[in-house]
């Protein structure tokens, strides 16, 4: 800096000019301050907090929070891919009864049009060695974290013809990837990327913005990074980390295994529960049709919109000539709500808890421009019939009863299906059925035993249990067996 003395009316006025070496923000000068030409990929790592994105405990509350004790993020952005590995656990929760917490391992990729996660099989025995699993509908959200790091949002930004405008101190860059996806980021006056907003689509919430910061830019080994990252997404956190320790230019070969590149989503298969009553599974995620004198009700639509086409199709082979009246929703977490809007644009009535009708009709106001699904293709107002603690549906020959699960942990508004006639159970989240082959936990799923206690308090006669995940139906005996309870009686 330097100082000019300037007379005025017998007074010294010293006027202090700063010259700053760096040039003002730009795009430019900020590829150049992150060495984004010479960074063909990143390795970053650290821990803080993850957030489960779309299985609030109740409609309205944030993400639940897990502890994060590593994150390391592998992102090649020359063939966008990334590979990203979590070591987690659930936080506990004060007042809301969950299953202990246990170690989760996360291991997840994307490479191009490519997701896919390595696990061991749902529902498998201990000890069973881990697969790679397809998971297409994560490809849009894991493509676009790679495009939110600093040097990745500058690198698409120069590839995809950026449009740059003055933003307070420093510049706001924005562009489009695919002609679809838009990204707006702050560049600040220290040439560093402070905030990267883009939106991805959800089954639930349609357009849904995804805005990560940055903050604490720290010099790891030569290369600027921030040693703060935190992710915001769909209106809560879904990542708070602290970074320690970034390296440039790792190996970074993702290539989709075979069995990735060659998915196909899994037919509905049906199977007959009783007269009239099917279990349509094939997937992760299971529904129920019942059949009443003139119309067919629905139990569960989950997952998404083509799930729920394959549904529709295979409910008119199974029961034809019959329209879908109702659709019966256990509760909001999105993968078993995500289904729903094409239900609504079929015509159905949806009968859900009282707490989360006004959360869909919210939901469901928003954009879908992203992925327009058939309500958004041909709006219409969605049809609700709803319930505090119980609801019953019938044509005075058969009954169906629906019960919202008193206390349970996993979630405000979970509910359960009964069939009195048949004496069978629906339920989805609160016992999933493993394997026959696998043994009972050693420590029961506080969420199943108190399954059992309502069961128990709605003196509900219970054959079979068709849960909503899992490999098998069930009876009461297996669920007693899981929590421990082999000897009771009922």
């Amino acid at each position: 800096m330097r100082k000019l003395n300037v007379p005025l009316t017998g007074l010294t006025l010293t006027l202090t000019l700063a010259v700053c070496s760096a040039q003002a923000a730009s795009l430019q000068e900020a590829a150049t301050a992150l060495g984004v030409a010479g960074t063909q990929s990143i390795e970053y790592s650290g821990s803080g907090h993850w957030f489960q994105f779309g299985q609030a405990p109740s409609p309205n509350l944030p993400w639940p929070q897990f502890d994060v004790s590593s994150y390391d993020a592998t992102v090649n952005y020359e063939n966008a891919g990334a590979h990203v590995q979590i070591t987690r656990k659930q936080t506990v929760e004060p007042g809301r009864s969950r299953p202990a917490p246990v170690e989760q391992k996360v291991d997840q990729y994307v490479s191009g049009p490519e997701a896919w996660s390595v696990a061991p099989p749902p529902n498998s025995p201990p000890g069973t060695a881990p697969v790679a699993t397809a998971q297409p509908t994560a490809q849009e959200e894991r493509a676009a974290e790679i495009w939110a790091t600093p040097q990745g949002f500058v690198k698409a930004a120069l590839s995809h013809n950026a449009t740059s405008a003055a933003s307070g101190g420093g510049v706001e860059v924005s562009f489009t990837i695919g002609g679809k996806y838009r990204y707006v980021g702050t560049i600040n006056a220290g040439n560093q990327v402070e905030r990267v907003r883009t939106w991805i689509d959800s089954p639930v919430l349609g357009d849904t913005l995804v805005e990560t910061s940055f903050s604490d830019y720290r010099d790891f080994g030569g290369i600027p990074f921030p040693a703060h990252i935190a992710r915001v997404q769909g209106g809560f956190p879904v990542l708070d980390l602290s970074i320690a320790a970034v390296k440039a230019n790792p190996a970074a070969d993702f290539t989709p295994p075979g069995n990735v590149v060659s998915y196909r989503a899994p037919p509905v298969v049906s199977t007959k529960l009783a007269d009239g009553v099917y279990y349509l599974t094939g997937g992760t995620h299971h529904s129920v049709a019942i059949e009443l004198r003139d119309h067919i009700v629905l139990v569960e639509a989950p997952l998404n919109e083509d799930r729920s086409l394959a549904l529709i199709t295979k409910i008119h082979e199974t029961i034809p000539n019959k329209p879908i009246k109702y659709v019966v929703s256990s509760h909001v977490h999105f993968d078993h709500s995500g289904g729903l809007r094409t239900f609504v644009a079929e015509g159905a009535t949806l009968v859900s808890h009282e707490l989360d009708k006004p959360y869909f009709e919210k939901a469901w106001a928003n954009p879908h421009t992203l992925s327009p699904d058939q309500l958004a293709k041909s709006p219409k107002p969605a049809k609700f019939e709803t319930y505090g603690d119980k609801y019953e549906l019938t044509d005075g020959t058969r009954k169906i009863e629906i019960h919202r699960i008193a206390g349970s942990g996993h979630s405000d508004d979970l509910s359960l299906v009964y069939l009195p006639a048949e004496k069978i159970l629906i339920e989805a989240d609160a016992y999933t059925p493993t394997a026959a082959n696998v043994p009972a936990p050693t420590t029961p799923n506080p969420y199943s035993v108190n399954l059992y206690e309502n069961i128990q308090k709605l003196k509900l006669d219970v054959a079979q249990i068709a849960a909503l995940h899992g490999p098998r139906v069930v009876t009461l005996a297996d669920l007693r067996a899981a929590i421990g309870q082999v000897a009771s009686a009922k």
